[in-house]
């Protein structure tokens, strides 16, 4: 009797153990949920000083860390930097750069934020996260004068990608001078590894003197306001993504483009020609369409592409509202480099004459010859430096779209300049195709294009100055063209 009754005794101290092991067991498990429910319950390991990169460039992933407290430090400078060829502007700053300095994040992240504005700064500044719940996105808590530091605190709460600017007024001004950047708040355990990540941002830029013209630009307060933008771009500047400053990426590489609109204005159809995204984060938050052509990017908003490259080439990235790209300065180069894959993209295979029935003049012989409005005249000058200074603002503006920072051109689409059989075999020919257009099929340097230039509406003096600098550069013949030689071709 006393052997079953010490036996029944230690069945029920078991179960009291087992009952309030599972007890504990729930309580755990109810804590977990409500921390991933509530950011805010996380518990923070550790301190450290955030990584924050330059534009295109991105930090390290986050990958499965726990949260922690983040230290960033973020300094504000007012300098004047290229907007464009021969064309200086005054940005106001986030690190130096526009866009600003990248912040990586998770969710569950304290963050102390540091704002320093730097004693040369003219203006008072502040910066509002669109990733921070409270008042003002922080800008309440950062105002900060010149040569001043200040400090606030907040805890990342929402994963997704945001946009941050300064909110100080006029607010409009100061994201039009180039006050804009992008945080990343990263769900728990990370987004899945890609092979190669960038940042991009576009903006839209208003300056007194019209796009393209010489000298250091002043904003124009009234031109913002009317919405008509002289510049719109990708990373502060005409040419930020392109040329020696494409990103890069090699066949059978995913790549992840962080991609953020700082406006003031204008909304973003963000493209990229010659491939389709895989995956869109819709608005830069956990929405996700596939298989996308173009994706509106509002102003003041973000979006994450991702995609991988299947073949070699320049992948074009622009605003499909397209005059803006080529136009206007919202273009960038994907510079893809690895092995052809013809089962993916063949090129051409064939071409052959096609006739309807109707004779098709060419543009050169349908072309208008009288100019549709008065063009500016630029002084004649002996000096070739003068005239290689001129012709490169012409080609910046009118040209370099197209044919690309160094005359390298565009595979399949747009001839080289650089070392051109083309130009340097009749230098006449080449100052009609700069005065009339050209339509059908040309060969440049063993390859064939089959593309459309339309006539560019320039002066006789222009046409010589952008000539002269096209021939004395990228190793073509070194001919000087003069306006009377322009006058002549007929």
């Amino acid at each position: 009797m006393e052997y079953l009754y010490r036996l029944l005794q230690k069945y029920v101290i078991a179960l009291f153990f087992i009952a309030a092991l599972a007890a504990g067991l729930f309580t755990s498990c109810e804590k977990a949920v409500a921390a991933k429910e509530n950011p805010e319950q996380m518990r923070i390991y550790g301190e450290f000083e955030a990584e924050l990169t330059a534009p295109p460039f991105v930090p390290r992933a986050i990958g499965k860390r726990a949260p922690t407290k983040l230290i960033v430090n973020m300094e504000v400078v007012e300098k004047e930097m290229e907007m464009s060829d021969g064309v200086s502007y005054v940005y106001w700053t986030f690190d130096g750069t526009v866009p600003g300095s990248f912040i990586r994040t998770r969710v569950g992240d304290e963050i102390e934020f540091h704002l320093k504005n730097h004693p040369d700064s003219k203006l008072p500044h502040n910066i509002d996260l669109h990733a921070v719940t409270g008042p003002g996105g922080g800008a309440e808590s950062s105002f900060v004068a010149p040569g001043r530091e200040a400090v606030f605190t907040f805890k990342t709460m929402n994963p997704g990608l945001y946009v941050y600017h300064c909110a100080t007024a006029p607010v409009g001004m100061h994201i039009a001078n180039g006050m804009y950047g992008l945080i990343l708040v990263e769900p728990e355990g990370g987004l899945p590894p890609v092979d190669k990540e960038y940042y991009i941002m576009q903006g839209d830029f208003y300056t007194e003197g019209k796009n393209g013209e010489r000298g250091l630009q002043a904003f124009d307060m009234q031109k913002a306001i009317d919405e008509k933008a002289d510049y719109v771009v990708f990373n502060g500047s005409v040419g930020a993504l392109t040329g020696s400053n494409a990103i890069t990426a090699e066949v059978g590489e995913t790549v992840r483009l962080f991609v953020g609109n700082g406006g003031p204005n204008l909304v973003s159809s963000f493209h990229v020609i010659g491939e389709i995204f895989d995956k869109v984060f819709v608005e830069g938050g956990s929405m996700v369409n596939e298989n996308v052509q173009t994706t509106l990017i509002p102003a003041g908003g973000a979006a994450i592409v991702e995609f991988k490259v299947d073949v070699p080439g320049d992948l074009v990235l622009v605003d499909h509202s397209i005059f803006r790209a080529f136009n206007k300065g919202a273009l960038g180069i994907l510079k893809v480099e690895g092995k052809e894959n013809k089962k993916v993209f063949g090129g051409k295979i064939e071409e052959k004459a096609y006739n309807p029935g109707n004779a098709v003049l060419s543009s050169v012989e349908v072309a208008d010859e009288a100019a549709s409005g008065p063009s500016p005249s630029t002084p004649v000058s002996s000096s070739l430096a003068e005239k290689m200074e001129r012709g490169k603002s012409v080609y910046t503006q009118n040209c370099f779209a197209c044919h690309q920072a160094t005359g390298q051109g565009i595979p399949n689409a747009f001839p080289p300049l650089a070392k051109s059989d083309y130009l340097n075999a009749d230098v006449h020919r080449a100052i009609g195709v700069v005065k009339y257009g050209l339509s059908g099929e040309i060969t440049v340097n063993g390859t064939k294009y089959n593309s459309m230039m339309p006539k560019v509406a320039i002066s006789d003096e222009e046409i010589a100055d952008v000539m002269t600098y096209i021939y004395n550069n990228w190793g073509n013949n070194k001919t000087e063209v003069t306006p009377e030689m322009v006058k002549k071709v007929k």
